[in-house]
């Protein structure tokens, strides 16, 4: 059973979405503030965190941007949850650490769907192999990435992103083809593609990595060893 843990301030939002959780098989924990929320995620180790934007005291974004600084590929992902649906916010939340965004008022199953597919994703790969290209090394049996012998801390996204880059070398993917495979799932912008691949670059960035994962204009993203004769 997955525990996830709801951090919001409004109670009728907490209750609403407990019933949820638990009629749907979830194991549930609740904070109304990021002190609580700091604490039960060192005790408890939620699976998920749905995290609310505008808390009393530090705000769930800046939660979020503190969990991703020091996050490992086995923290739990977050999803956020917010009345600020303007394009900005959602890309600011991503950037933080958020590994999706779902605005209020919501779809309680639409919710739902966002949870399973992000749990699913998060979850360790299949495959063991420890992968090896230019440098670049993934271990999927222990959730390590290191780049010129540098380690790396990716998120669970982040980490799923490059395990598919690594394992589908040259072939071009479009946005939507990336979203089919890697969030495994329907209800996520294209753009939201676009933050993700640029927080990952940012991280190979340091060793040179970063020219492995490629732009196609008006076609997508490929992960090559060579040169790209297009613009990136």
């Amino acid at each position: 059973m997955s525990c996830i843990l709801v951090v919001d301030d409004d109670p009728a939002i907490r209750e609403m979405l407990g019933m949820a959780l638990t009629r749907a098989g979830y194991e549930l924990l609740e904070a109304d503030n990021t002190l609580q929320a700091r604490q039960l995620i060192a005790a408890r180790k939620p699976d998920l965190i749905l995290l609310d934007w505008m808390l009393p005291g530090q705000s769930g974004f800046e939660l979020a941007r503190q969990l991703h600084g020091n996050r490992s590929s086995s923290s739990p992902p977050i999803i956020m949850l917010t009345a600020r649906d303007q394009e900005v916010d959602k890309i600011a939340a991503l950037e933080a650490g958020a590994d999706d965004y779902v605005s209020k008022p919501f779809s309680v199953s639409e919710l739902l769907a966002r949870i399973k597919a992000v749990l699913r994703r998060s979850t360790p790969q299949d495959h063991r192999e420890v992968l090896q290209i230019e440098g670049v090394t993934l271990d999927p049996g222990t959730c390590r990435v290191t780049a010129a012998g540098i380690p790396l801390e990716l998120s669970p996204l982040e980490f799923r992103l490059l395990h598919f880059f690594m394992t589908h070398q040259e072939r071009v993917y479009s946005r939507q083809q990336l979203i089919e495979q890697v969030w495994d799932t329907i209800y996520v912008e294209e753009r939201t593609v676009d933050v993700h691949i640029r927080r990952l670059r940012k991280l190979l960035e340091p060793s040179g990595h970063d020219r492995l994962i490629q732009t196609v204009r008006s076609a997508g993203y490929r992960f090559s060893t060579h040169l790209s004769a297009g613009p990136v």
